[in-house]
């Protein structure tokens, strides 16, 4: 492809795999959805002069996501990566410099042409994750034009402040408090929790 002359794909593909721990196709697609991503909101350079400028929101909690943290460098613990629990191959990329924002979407069709590319190989996740690797970006992905408002709370950086719960007493961090009867309380006091104490 003529594409990706700013990034060596192969590179970007090695590290993705050592990253994640196996070559799948959503590594090849998180790599590719990247790649495009990056290319369209005029970041040449994530781990290095472009890392404080760009936050990528994921869409999925799959493959793809380890490639695109491996490509861009984002990761939750910068607050560089957002998690939307969604269920989509798709990410969000934003440069903040600019505001310039691209969401890239897997296209759903894509499976069925993957089979397309590589006919003989009966496997059809080894087929995908060949074809992948050739495919034009539009089979592979629709890209739109977005406008990502990100409030200050959720920008890297320090907390812009941490509140003890009125009920539980662990801190809340970052405006993620819920005042409820005049209290602060941290979202499992208020809503519940995903976990049950061990008595």
């Amino acid at each position: 492809m003529d594409n990706r002359n700013t990034y060596n794909f192969e590179d970007l593909l090695n590290e993705s795999a050592k990253t994640h721990g196996h070559l799948c196709p959503g590594q090849v697609l998180g790599v590719r959805m990247s790649m495009l991503g990056l290319r369209k909101i005029g970041i040449d350079d994530p781990k290095g002069k472009d890392r404080k400028s760009l936050i990528v929101f994921v869409e999925m909690d799959r493959c793809a996501t380890d490639a695109v943290q491996s490509v861009t460098g984002c990761s939750l613990g910068h607050r560089t990566m957002k998690f939307l629990d969604y269920g989509k191959m798709a990410a969000a990329y934003l440069n903040l410099k600019t505001n310039n924002a691209v969401r890239v979407v897997a296209r759903e069709d894509s499976r069925e042409r993957a089979k397309n590319y590589f006919p003989d190989i009966k496997d059809k996740y080894k087929a995908q994750l060949e074809a992948y690797k050739i495919m034009p970006d539009e089979e592979l992905f629709d890209v739109m034009s977005v406008k990502v408002e990100i409030r200050a709370e959720d920008m890297p950086g320090k907390p812009l402040r941490r509140v003890k719960c009125a009920k539980c007493g662990e801190h809340v961090q970052d405006m993620r408090e819920i005042e409820l009867d005049g209290r602060l309380l941290c979202k499992a006091c208020a809503y519940g929790t995903y976990y049950a104490e061990n008595k």
